[in-house]
């Protein structure tokens, strides 16, 4: 049975579809079966895995929407073991189209039964916001990894998507988790990246991962080549911090090895 993780943080720029991308290539390299599910109308996720956006005709959309079947809205992408479904601009309309449905929060979770044993991992690369498609995604999700950049803000709004995540485990999902939180954009030379890395253990201890996503500039040129960082170049810091990252994430689930 696949484990379903939200990749989620509702301030944009923190490096959510960079892990949800990489993570999910870098768990295909370790002969694990992935899914991921673009659930952000800007389909990053999408275009970053080599997929053009143009020619989606079926995606995430029509997957919420109930109007196709989960496997028919999947397709293969140019990473080993990983599939995708993707996501289109139209997934905009989602919010207001559900928003008069019975059982709105489930519509993802009722669509991945069927597929979910198919895969090890299922990574959802949510939208920068706390929604219906985030809140689809949590009720649908085992656990949830939140990055957060090493940056000044840091943990401006970090408060507000962990009520959220509380809200979810009461009323929809009392079975998710905080599979942890991910330091992203760290940079050793700034003292700021270090006193984040620290105020974030402080506060947080064993729930922050200990693999550090560095900034590296092979890893922001990947996805306009529609590659992930290990296709991209395998032998770059970005593509050794997702590999760890892979490796800690399968260490904290031994069932799943």
């Amino acid at each position: 049975m696949g484990k379903i993780i939200a990749i989620a943080n509702q301030k944009g720029g923190v490096g959510k579809t960079t892990t949800t991308v990489n993570l999910a290539a870098a768990l295909g390299v370790l002969e694990k079966k992935v899914l991921l599910i673009d659930a952000d109308p800007q389909a990053n996720a999408t275009s970053g895995l080599g997929v053009d956006v143009e020619d989606i005709a079926i995606g995430s959309y029509q997957l919420l929407e109930h109007t196709k079947e989960a496997a028919e809205c999947v397709v293969g992408t140019n990473s080993p073991n990983v599939d995708l479904i993707p996501a289109h601009i139209d997934l905009v309309a989602i919010e207001i189209e559900l928003v008069d449905q019975d059982r709105r929060e489930y519509m993802l979770k009722e669509a991945l039964a069927g597929i979910k044993h198919s895969y090890d991992y299922i990574l959802i690369d949510c939208a920068p916001s706390l929604g219906l498609l985030t809140l689809n995604a949590l009720t649908a999700a085992d656990s949830v990894i939140i990055p957060i950049q090493c940056e000044y803000f840091a943990l401006e709004g970090l408060g507000k998507l962990l009520n959220t995540v509380k809200s979810v485990q009461r009323i929809h999902n009392p079975d998710l988790d905080i599979e942890g939180m991910l330091l992203t954009m760290y940079d050793s030379r700034l003292r700021l990246s270090n006193q984040v890395v620290e105020e974030v253990r402080k506060h947080f201890g064993d729930m922050v991962f200990e693999t550090i996503i560095q900034r590296n500039v092979r890893l922001s040129e990947a996805p306009s080549y529609g590659e992930s960082i290990i296709k991209y170049d395998a032998s770059s810091k970005g593509a050794a911090n997702y590999l760890n990252m892979a490796h800690e994430l399968l260490q904290k689930n031994p069932q799943t090895v």
